[in-house]
């Protein structure tokens, strides 16, 4: 019988989940799959490595899935495996650890209290987050979990980098950067070295451009600053989120346009971004394949602003030896990133066409001064591993 580790992403309207063996090499994915469309007509699926289907299931409207009861048919689903796998314990992403919590924790109640405090920090993300961890602690108690967070890879970054130019008193209740995707940037920094040795050790930016996009500064694998800030809405223009916005504009909502903070909330998060500006779509391949002015406008704007940011962040670490792309359009969207190496030009980066066409994993020229590369990130991967060394040895 498998021991096997259980990892869950709880989203807004979805719920991910991986199942990894552990292997005495390290984690092994076994199966995956999701149960999408929560709150509405959900539907499971779950297949293994070769994309062949174990197990689906439709619920109604009328049904109402949230996380917890989606969380809780996972378990059940993999009581019918009983004979093959033997769970040992539940990996979660939570989004906000706050400015406690730089290290994946073994939840109890006191642990899952203190995250319940960091809900205002991450208000459409952590309570799903929370969701499914309550729901599972009540039906099996005894399996142990662990939370790991997406901005603990970043509470390494030099104090200023950290900061907003706020009274302290407003600082010290825990509003300052804390800079998102942190399991991705994990991730490729311990890759890199295998990957992009010579790069590994330098100033490297890795760009997560997925539906949430963001740029993280890495000298020698430490994150040194990231494009999202306070929130996971900051920093770049993102599928439905506005990325950086001067506060004045919200100042401007509220006393202008008489929106309240809920309303504000669903524009910036939900309304915005790739969908806000092109009118059409939050999907970079529905953009990239439109003849629409607007879809070009929106993909035009997203190209700027990761240019811009790439800019700051190389100043942020004093130059720049290595650009990565990752995530779903990073390592899917070679337009984008032709784009976006073509703007990085003035660094010292020399495109390589036909490599950026077949994939890389290399993108620039031999000889580039800056390289640049596609390295396909797992965030799951990396939440499996860390539930493992979370565990006492069994």
């Amino acid at each position: 019988m498998e021991k096997v580790i259980l990892v869950l992403n709880a989203g807004s309207s979805s719920l991910k989940f991986s199942l990894f063996a552990d292997a005495p090499d390290g984690p092994e994915l076994r199966f995956k799959g999701q149960v999408e469309g929560l709150y509405g007509a959900a539907h499971f699926v779950a297949v293994d490595t070769a994309g062949q289907t174990l197990g689906e299931r439709h619920w109604s409207e009328d049904d109402r899935l949230g996380q917890d009861r989606a969380a809780l048919h996972l378990v059940e689903f993999l009581r019918s495996f009983r004979d093959r796998y033997q769970l040992l314990a539940i990996g979660h992403r939570v989004v906000h650890g706050g400015p406690e919590f730089s290290q994946p924790a073994l939840i109890d109640g006191d642990i899952l209290a203190r995250l319940e405090k960091l809900v205002p920090l991450a208000p459409l993300h952590q309570g799903h987050n929370l969701a499914a961890i309550r729901a599972v602690a009540e039906r099996a108690p005894q399996l142990p979990q662990v939370a790991c967070f997406d901005t603990a890879f970043h509470r390494r970054q030099p104090e200023l980098a950290q900061l907003f130019a706020l009274p302290a008193a407003i600082t010290g209740r825990g509003v300052r950067r804390y800079g998102f995707h942190g399991l991705s940037y994990e991730y490729i920094a311990g890759v890199l070295p295998q990957v992009a040795p010579e790069a590994a050790d330098g100033r490297v930016v890795v760009a997560h451009l997925g539906n949430g996009a963001s740029l993280c500064a890495m000298a020698a694998g430490r994150s040194m600053a990231s494009t999202m800030g306070f929130t996971a809405v900051d920093g770049l223009p993102m599928g439905t989120r506005c990325g950086n916005l001067d506060p004045g504009v919200i100042l401007y909502l509220m006393d202008e346009l008489k929106m309240d903070a809920r309303a504000i909330e669903r524009l910036i998060y939900k309304e915005s971004g790739l969908l806000g500006v092109s009118g059409i779509s939050s999907d970079m391949r529905e953009l990239l394949a439109s003849d629409d002015p607007r879809a070009a406008l929106a993909v035009g704007l997203f190209v700027y602003r990761i240019g811009r940011e790439i800019g700051s962040l190389a100043a942020a670490l004093g130059g720049l030896d290595a650009l990565v792309f990752t995530a779903g359009i990073g390592e899917h969207a070679p337009e984008i990133r032709e784009r976006v190496c073509r703007d990085a030009a003035w660094l010292g980066l020399e495109f390589d066409e036909a490599a950026n066409a077949g994939g890389g994993p290399r993108i620039s020229t031999a000889s580039s001064p800056v390289s640049a590369w596609v390295i396909p990130t797992n965030e799951e991967l990396m939440i499996a591993r860390h539930t493992r060394q979370a565990l006492a040895p069994t």
